[in-house]
């Protein structure tokens, strides 16, 4: 499901309280900084259902602050997923703990891995967008092939 359709009564009753958001091609498209009206209207109704929220995205610092602050919500820019450090620090941000978090983006080799090193509950969501940096479009290659063979498999 795309990121504004997922369950967030689900979320409550595993015990989220706190949700990472991945930037590009997950909340808006690559390189974009327009925020859709209903965009804006979804983190309205997190905040209102009592969710922390927080950016974290490999993007540069000017464009992932100013989308954060046209939502409202912290951001931590240039975050080098999938390693732990920029995961830590968006959870200091947030005041939260690994078990009351979730991370949701597009990408399984940077969002999802880096939100299962440090034990977050992750959310894979499809990107909303086929334009992407091309290292993304390489990678997405291999990610299909796990992706599907996890399917495969039943891990999926």
């Amino acid at each position: 499901p795309s990121v504004m359709e997922l369950d967030l009564a689900h979320l409550k009753k595993q015990g989220i309280q706190a949700i990472i958001l991945d930037l590009d091609n997950t909340i808006v498209e690559w390189g974009v900084t327009h925020v859709s009206p209903e965009l804006i209207a979804w983190v309205a109704k997190l905040k209102k259902d009592g969710f922390k929220l927080c950016i974290l995205s490999n993007g540069m610092p000017s464009r992932v602050q100013l989308v954060a602050r046209k939502l409202g919500i912290p951001a931590v820019p240039r975050a080098i997923k999938p390693r732990r450090g920029a995961f830590l620090k968006a959870l200091s941000l947030l005041g939260t703990s690994c078990d009351k978090t979730a991370v949701i983006g597009d990408q399984l080799f940077t969002d999802i891995f880096g939100g299962n090193r440090c034990a977050l509950y992750t959310i894979l969501t499809p990107p909303l967008s086929n334009r992407e940096f091309l290292y993304t479009r390489m990678v997405r290659i291999i990610e299909k092939m796990v992706l599907n063979y996890m399917r495969r498999t039943g891990v999926l």
